[in-house]
């Protein structure tokens, strides 16, 4: 203890730092969740019981929403990792050309609104779908229920999982496989016994992350879900449409918990989980597959998906210039002349709080991520949790939190920018805490001690020495808020306004009104500014490396 007063009495800065980073993270993060326990046991009248939790769990449409919220969580999730992980193998293990576009696939979920593939599968496979009615012949064909979410979601997703096996199918060592085959085992008992065991950890963790992201998807149920009610949409409805904030709250608590222990599932079983197989001794290249009908197999069920998903993601700005699809296919910039008179006030929104609450999110996650790395102090623990616990929480649960939390003095945001920024800063931050965690372990503390020796104070030696060593980390940071803040959905759907609007509200209020056109063209408006944003941020990135070199 009196080692940290020494350290505080030498940094006087650093435990004004630590107070308010720690009262933002209470106030923005914690506080939402309280209010939404405390409410889930508080009806209408101020009366406190559990009327919210029985209406829930009682049955009817409550209750079947989560079941099926879940049912649809196991088959998008089992779908996508399968799908990820052929795609993995063909990536580590098969020698196939247009490898960086199947690399490149695993990018287009990450630049896109959170619906884009589901107004595609409406314009291939809705009532005038490109596919059911022209090619098919199809009348009333149905898109909506639990076989769209189920394609759109594991489309949408699979990346996702891909992303975590890839890595890990990579860093398998050839010398395990090598001896087995040594052995006499056939390339087949040689996958059956050693590569899929080793991939176990990778497999479970790539199966969690996307059930997380299916039970928490709120852009997909409200455009193509149908009759088919789920968790997140029901939220939204009870809280916004039937105003009963008693059983959209119970519902929230419902689902925090199940994402909260699949996030513990994640971390603390399947991650400590021991799988070693790069141990520092020299090993030979893998042999890859060059031949035979393996090869041949895994490159067109590759392709086929590849091309599938580009066709899905392609036919969205093919949407926004035809009159009225399947009706009136005709060319026309009338949508794109609606988006820009009427629904310009939505794209400037959109960019002008992204753009502040990017720096914000950057900034905050690196001085986070210091202080985890390289600080030692009382809370350092809880810091460390509360930080990154909006990984785990869904959007609408964050959503229904702000407008219980920040509704009335001496925290009235709601209606204004400010809690759209938070919002925004809150659900982007985790990723580049991590990745300053992870750029901070890579670095020498004695380049700090170093600066210290010298005289310069913490503050110095955060932004002269830390913040240019880690930049790589504190950009990325930078990139992932932009594009979280520009597709965000599922949190703002709830703190929108008529004084600030957001595109990805405007999207979901075009679709509900059968104007697929106009969401096709915001949707395409909105990839275009994510697409110059990044290529503005890398230009950006080695501008400042050429410089650094020069010096």
């Amino acid at each position: 203890m009196s080692a940290m007063f020494k350290r505080f009495k030498r940094e006087p800065l650093l435990p004004i730092l630590i107070v308010l980073v720690m009262l933002c993270l209470v106030v923005f993060i914690v506080y939402p969740l309280l209010q939404i326990l405390k409410s889930s046991f508080v009806g209408s009248a101020g009366e406190v019981g559990m009327q919210g939790y029985q209406r829930v769990l009682s049955g009817g449409g409550l209750l079947q929403s989560l079941v099926n919220s879940l049912i649809l969580a196991v088959l998008t999730s089992t779908l996508s990792t399968a799908i990820a992980y052929v795609f993995a193998y063909t990536f580590a293990y098969v020698k196939v050309p247009f490898k960086k576009l199947f690399n490149g696939i695993a990018i287009l979920p990450v630049i896109s609104p959170p619906f884009v593939i589901a107004l595609s599968a409406m314009l291939l496979f809705g009532k005038q779908g490109l596919i059911t009615k022209n090619l098919l012949g199809l009348e009333n064909a149905n898109i909506y229920g639990l076989h769209g979410l189920v394609l759109v979601q594991t489309l949408s997703f699979f990346p996702i999982a891909f992303l975590t096996l890839s890595g890990l199918l990579r860093s398998i060592s050839p010398s395990l496989e090598e001896a087995s085959q040594n052995m006499g085992a056939s390339r087949l008992k040689t996958f059956l016994s050693v590569t899929l065991p080793l991939s176990v950890p990778g497999i479970a963790n790539a199966f969690l992350l996307v059930f997380v992201q299916s039970l928490a998807d709120f852009g997909n149920p409200m455009t193509i879900g149908g009759n088919y009610s789920t968790v997140a949409r029901e939220i939204y409805l009870q809280a916004v449409g039937s105003y009963n904030l008693q059983a959209g709250a119970a519902l929230a608590m419902i689902l925090l918990t199940v994402t909260i222990i699949v996030y513990i599932l994640q971390n603390f079983w399947v991650g400590k989980k021991s799988y070693v197989t790069v141990t520092g001794k020299p090993t030979g290249q893998r042999r890859m597959i060059e031949s035979g009908a393996v090869k041949q197999g895994l490159f067109a069920f590759c392709m086929i998906m590849s091309l599938a998903v580009i066709a899905f993601y392609a036919l969205v700005p093919v949407g926004s210039f035809i009159k009225l699809w399947g009706i009136n296919n005709s060319l026309t910039l009338d949508h794109y002349k609606y988006v820009f008179s009427i629904g310009q006030k939505a794209i400037k929104d959109t960019l002008t709080l992204a753009i502040v609450a990017t720096p914000i999110a950057g900034l905050l996650g690196m001085i986070i991520a210091f202080l985890i790395v390289r600080k030692r102090f009382f809370g350092k623990k809880a810091l460390e949790v509360i930080s990154m616990l909006s990984i785990a929480v869904p959007g609408t649960v964050i959503g229904i939190g702000y407008i219980l939390a920040f509704n009335k003095a001496p925290l009235a945001l709601t209606g204004t920018g400010m809690i759209i920024v938070a919002a925004f800063v809150v659900r982007s931050m985790p990723v580049g805490i991590r990745s300053g965690i992870a750029a901070l372990q890579q670095i020498d503390p004695s380049i700090e001690e170093a600066a210290t020796n010298l005289g310069a104070g913490g503050s110095k030696v955060f932004t002269s020495v830390v913040l240019p060593l880690i930049k790589s980390a504190f950009f990325s940071g930078l990139v992932n808020s932009f594009v979280k803040s520009m597709t965000a959905m599922s949190a703002v759907i709830f703190l929108i306004s008529a004084k600030y609007n957001l595109i990805t509200a405007s999207i979901l209020a075009q679709v509900e009104a059968g104007r697929i056109g106009v969401a096709s063209a915001y949707c395409t408006i909105l990839i275009l500014i994510m697409i110059v944003a990044l290529a503005l941020i890398n230009l950006l990135v080695k501008w400042m490396g050429g410089k650094e070199r020069s010096v």
